[in-house]
């Protein structure tokens, strides 16, 4: 076990099972179980993915993940359109209900159906065993909410984490409990190694360049070639191919990054043109410099990337168009291109810290001319904005016209004030108003979804 202060350590990772698909089904009395729901929005194409599918769709062989043609023909199903504000409004009141157990300091919440909890101090408090105290909270929640949940015990996070994602599966009461030494049992010779937490397919296939496809290969594997392939991450691998963490959740609470950045990124609904695309850049620049003016923070480093049309189309056999079956990885989260896929654009520092919207503007246009193909269809476009500061440390030059700058940092606080009494669409700009802007749809969603 590990220890921290002559302490033994244990930790929980519970995992709320089919969150999205068991929110819809409960909300409207069905059992989970019992019901064949996709979390999918019915106004997009059969393209669109599958946020989630019940454990009834599961038991029929459906993946999760999937999209909405990949679902066998002759199976009747819900469609429920995604109702994100609901998940997370759901998500709080499950986590209210580990606060009633745990304290916050002891949970980590790892997304919105995971967390990490440190239950050491809990089990000689309640005087009940790992699994038991796991048990108490899943039933908890199942008994106020419907909705059922997993978890993994182990001495360390990544224990924890990997007897949730692979032990957890194959016992009756959904509790994985891992060790050391039953780590190495059960999991070292464990494939595909895509199961593993961090093991995604560039490192698989890195790994089957050497003949390792499981984690005692890596343990067997020379540090030297893992270092080559994979720099200072070859690290975290050894570490987990021995089942080995330190990180605790009380050093990742008081982790503060030493840079910080803002990122802001869209999938387009349809192939966008080289001009298109540049409306719907100016957009996302407005809204992330609204946000910077609201955060009181200035950037001075700005990035850029573009992922042009065709990469992921479906095809007949590999689901990809252009692309060969064996080149695609059909993993948890829905089918991809191994591999990089075409793009465009790049990164730059500006010459001053800002939260202007005019400067801002002009070097994310003057980044895409330099850097976007205007032959190719755009279908993905994320901005950033690095190097944070708070606003006090602004910059200017020679010939910034402080008058103007001050008139237009009211202007944006004055936006702010409107749009958080009425709603983000109570004003936009006119190029909002264009066929092919997506602000105000935006606007309307959370994570790119119907809030």
């Amino acid at each position: 076990m590990a220890e921290r202060g002559g302490q033994e350590r244990t930790y929980l990772c519970i995992d709320l099972k089919t969150f999205y698909a068991s929110v819809e089904c409960c909300d409207r009395g069905l059992d989970p179980f019992k019901t064949n729901l996709v979390v999918a929005d019915p106004a997009r194409t059969e393209k669109t993915i599958c946020l989630a599918i019940s454990p009834a769709m599961k038991a029929l062989g459906v993946r999760n993940r999937c999209r909405v043609f990949e679902i066998p023909p002759g199976i009747d199903y819900i469609m429920a359109r995604p109702r994100m504000q609901r998940y997370m409004e759901r998500s709080a009141d499950i986590y209210s209900i580990y606060l009633e157990f745990v304290s916050p300091e002891d949970i980590h919440p790892y997304s919105i159906d995971e967390c990490f909890i440190d239950a050491t101090p809990y089990l000689g408090l309640y005087g009940i065993s790992a699994r038991a105290f796991a048990r108490l909270l899943i039933d908890e929640v199942h008994r106020r909410t419907g909705i059922s949940a997993a978890a993994g015990i182990g001495p360390n996070l990544f224990l924890a984490k990997v007897a949730l994602d692979i032990t957890a599966k194959h016992v009756r009461d959904n509790i994985g409990i891992l060790d050391e030494e039953s780590f190495r049992a059960q999991i070292w010779p464990h494939r595909p190694i895509t199961d593993i937490w961090g093991i995604g397919p560039g490192i698989a296939a890195r790994l089957a360049k050497y003949g390792v496809y499981d984690l005692m290969g890596v343990a067997a594997l020379d540090e030297e070639i893992l270092y080559r392939e994979l720099g200072v991450n070859a690290e975290y691998l050894i570490d987990h191919a021995f089942g080995r963490e330190p990180v605790t959740i009380a050093e990742i609470q008081a982790y503060r990054p030493a840079e910080t950045s803002y990122v802001n990124g869209q999938v387009l609904s349809q192939d966008y043109t080289y001009e298109e695309g540049l409306l719907v850049l100016k957009e996302m620049v407005d809204m992330s410099v609204l946000e910077l003016v609201d955060r009181g923070q200035v950037a001075n480093h700005i990035s850029l990337y573009v992922g042009y049309a065709g990469e992921m189309a479906r095809s007949e056999g590999s689901g990809v168009r252009g692309v060969e079956p064996h080149d695609v990885f059909i993993g948890e989260h829905g089918t991809r291109r191994r591999g990089s896929f075409a793009h465009g654009g790049g990164s730059r520092k500006i010459p001053v810290h800002t939260n202007s919207y005019r400067e801002l503007l002009e070097q994310f246009e003057r980044l895409w001319h330099e850097t976007i193909d205007p032959a190719r269809s755009i279908r993905r476009i994320n901005i950033g904005l690095g190097n944070l500061l708070p606003e006090e440390f602004a910059t200017y030059d020679l010939f910034t016209d402080m008058a103007a700058h001050h008139r237009e940092q009211q202007l944006a606080h004055a936006v702010l004030a409107v749009k958080d009494k009425f709603g983000k669409n109570a004003l936009i700009r006119g190029m909002s108003l264009l066929d092919k802007a997506t602000a105000r749809e935006r606007n309307e969603q959370v994570g790119g979804h119907h809030a």
